[in-house]
């Protein structure tokens, strides 16, 4: 999976650029800043900086408030407004390429989030906030606001104000890559409590979701990144377990799945999942296949990085 991974999101990336689409589909070959900024983050944890740098400097070039789409030149797509979490994404990238960037106040409050509905004051947003320089009083300060409007007795929901609106997995975001130590309890509970909902193909998003029952592969992805990084790993294997049971034969990772047979249902891959692929099974095993994953090797001899190598599918 860790091998595949790295093919997808090299594939996905333009090696001049720097535009990342989502996916290779219709509707889906747009840079999303929120998409291209996990694979940022992705291909620096996995040793590929000079990759890393170069989606950093194209999404540096966005206008973040024109639109949540943007087209491979940097062109706003019409049809969606800017997003809450996209300027923390970017920010969260140019960090992780070692990019000096930054980036100025970004409202994150009545915007769409991650689930690209209605605009409201959500979860995910509220944590991707990108709210100047991070100092250490002003992370805690933030924190505390974030309790006060998210906590509940069960964890961290969706919509600020709103215990009913259901626990979000993107309660994960709070420990990578947008980290809030003070509110690790909540996240862990959070997280667990979704995990232990999981069905065996993954997650949804959150619940209360209304999009139907079929599982989602960035959130299941994401969700064991937090729970790894809180040194829950057994809960973040089990998911594990279910991504890959989600992927195709190939160990290509679908938007989606049927619950019940676990074929694809929507865009495969989807480079965003395989994003947060790398980014957990670096967390679960750090220090093995910095620049590329162990045993079975073959060495790619064109392309961005001819040096990149990948492990072969075993079967």
């Amino acid at each position: 999976m860790y091998g595949r991974s790295l093919l997808v999101l090299r594939a996905a990336t333009d090696p001049r650029s720097g535009a990342v689409v989502a996916g290779a589909r219709p509707g889906w070959a747009y840079v999303w800043p929120r998409d291209a900024g996990a694979v940022a983050i992705a291909f620096a944890e996995a040793g590929y900086r000079r990759a890393a740098r170069r989606i950093a400097h194209f999404l540096l070039r966005l206008d973040l408030d024109a639109a949540a789409r943007f087209q491979l030149d940097g062109e706003a797509v019409e049809g969606r407004d800017g997003q809450g979490d996209a300027a923390g994404w970017v920010a969260a990238a140019a960090r992780a390429a070692g990019t000096d960037a930054q980036l100025a106040r970004f409202a994150w409050r009545n915007r769409a989030d991650y689930q690209e509905k209605e605009p409201g004051d959500y979860l995910a947003n509220a944590l991707a906030s990108a709210d100047g320089p991070k100092t250490e009083a002003r992370v805690a300060f933030s924190a505390r606001r974030q309790i006060g409007l998210f906590a509940t007795r069960r964890g961290l929901v969706r919509e600020a104000g709103e215990p009913g609106s259901g626990l979000d997995s993107a309660a994960a975001w709070a420990v990578e890559p947008f980290p809030r130590p003070h509110l690790f309890p909540f996240v862990r509970q959070t997280l667990l409590r979704l995990a232990g909902n999981s069905g065996r193909f993954g997650l949804l998003p959150s619940e209360n979701w209304n999009g139907g029952e079929d599982p989602w592969t960035a959130p299941t992805a994401w969700t064991a990144w937090g729970l790894a990084a809180l040194g829950e790993r057994r809960a973040a294997l089990e998911l594990m377990d279910a991504l890959r049971r989600a992927a195709t034969p190939r160990e290509l990772l679908p938007e989606r799945v049927d619950a019940h047979t676990g074929a694809p249902r929507s865009t495969t891959p989807l480079a965003w999942s395989h994003a947060f692929a790398v980014l957990v099974l670096r967390k679960l095993w750090p220090g093995r296949g910095r620049t590329r994953p162990p045993s079975r090797a073959v060495k790619l001899s064109s392309g961005p990085w001819p040096g990149l190598r990948v492990r072969r599918a075993r079967r």
